[in-house]
Order: structure tokens, then sequence, then C-alpha cells
């Protein structure tokens, strides 16, 4: 571990224990150094601006309400991360299955066609719907997140080698349906966060 990463395994430590102390400054930090992750996260995987947002929500009670379980000994967002992992799984196990799966995409290019724009990003939500759950929190987390294999492998308590093959098989599940539906020259240039789709990861 280099000096910057000791440095900011430090600070997590002394914000966790400032919070269990009951310091209302650190809980909210604590929440502001998080709370953009968690709901990014949360969006992508419910496809739902109001269902993230209660999710959210939850994720952070139940945080608080679990702190002092944390291992001081790992990094502090791998777990509050695994922790809105598990409650969006929980969410859409009960969630009906005709609820809006659209809200979860933004418009990375606003001079594009809207209509073409609105659906692709249909098409892309629906075909990240399709995978099987790992592989979606993995293509999730790893695209939309810029989270490297360690530490997904650490949210999701799977070997570093796993991750790389369900990411793998996401992208291509992912590139096979945007074709048969005439999408994959597009998928670039709309969706850049996805530039290497039909790559095999490295490593």
């Amino acid at each position: 571990m280099d000096m910057a990463q000791n440095t900011a395994w430090q600070d997590e430590r002394a914000l966790v224990r400032a919070c269990l102390k009951g310091d209302p400054q650190a809980t909210q930090r604590l929440v502001a150094r998080f709370q953009r992750d968690v709901y990014a996260v949360c969006l992508r995987l419910l496809g739902h601006v109001h269902d993230a947002e209660d999710v959210t929500q939850e994720v952070f009670l139940r945080v608080f309400r679990s702190l002092h379980c944390w291992d001081k000994s790992r990094p502090l967002r791998p777990w509050i991360l695994a922790i809105a992992v598990n409650r969006c799984r929980t969410w859409l196990r009960q969630r009906p299955q005709n609820s809006s799966l659209h809200d979860g995409l933004h418009d990375p290019q606003a001079q594009r066609n809207a209509d073409d724009l609105w659906e692709l990003q249909e098409t892309l939500q629906e075909a990240l719907g399709k995978l099987r759950e790992e592989h979606r929190l993995v293509f999730v987390l790893y695209h939309d997140r810029h989270l490297p294999y360690e530490e997904i492998a650490d949210i999701l308590g799977r070997p570093v080698g796993t991750i790389k093959t369900w990411l793998h098989r996401a992208r291509s599940e992912l590139l096979d349906y945007l074709r048969q539906h005439g999408w994959s020259e597009e998928l670039r240039t709309y969706v850049p966060s996805v530039p290497d789709l039909d790559t095999q990861p490295s490593g």
C-alpha cells in the first residue's frame, strides 16, 4: 500500500470512529463521500430514479446500523457498495415486473437525435435486464463506476478471475443483443462508457 492509500485508509477509520461516537458532521461527510457511487450503482441496476433514491437511503441506513461490524483492515467503499448491491438484489426480487426500467440511462450526447437515443437507451436497459444477475452487476461496477477488478471481486466476494470471466460474458451477450436489434455501430457513439464492449478483458 502506498502512502496516499495508507493516508486515505487512516482517514476512513477516523471517519468511522467519529460516526460511531455520534458525530453528525462525520455522518454527513461519510454520506457525501459515498452517496454518488451508491446512487449510481442503484440507478443502473434498478433502472428507475425513484427506486434508486429509495434504495440509496436504505443503503445508508444499513451502513450506519452495521458500521460497528466494518472490518478496519479493509477499504470502506467495497463494503458499502456490497451493501448497495445486496439491497438492489432484494428490491428487484420484490418489485413488480412491469416497473419502468428506462430512467437509469443518461443522455451522453445531447446533440444526437433524441428519438434514436431514447430507443437505444431502452434497448440497452432491456439487454442489461436479460443478463444473469452476476454478469449485470460486474458490468455496471466496471463500466459505469470504473472500479478495478480487485475491488469488484471484494464487493461480490468472488475471485478476480471469475470477475473477468463474468465481464467478458456480459459484454458478449450485450453486444449480441444490440446487434440483433440493429445497434452495433451506434453503440460506441451513444454509449461511450462501454468503448471495448466486444473485447476480452486483459489480465
